[in-house]
């Protein structure tokens, strides 16, 4: 069978009887996750799925800005023409 046609083993893990599992390293991976971070699971059409939690603080700097900051009158200036400009 040529390798680009073999299919990857799925990652397993037990049940304890306390319910806990633990993720795979592949699934680990996959995610971007490590210890300590934290998971979400969402249950959708009887399938589960796994997604990272972000804390809020890992977006900051991602927005880049070369300007001076916006006042609370610009803030207002632009609710305004917004809304005006309907």
């Amino acid at each position: 069978m040529r390798p680009e046609r073999q299919r990857r083993r799925m990652p397993e893990s037990t049940i304890t009887a306390n319910g806990q599992t633990n993720l795979p390293k592949a699934v680990c991976e996959a995610l971007g996750v490590g210890p300590g971070d934290r998971v979400r699971y969402f249950v959708v059409d009887g399938e589960v799925r796994i997604l990272p939690v972000r804390p809020i603080q890992r977006l900051f700097g991602v927005l880049a800005h070369d300007g001076p900051p916006a006042t609370l009158d610009d803030m207002q200036r632009a609710i305004v023409d917004g809304a005006t400009d309907r």
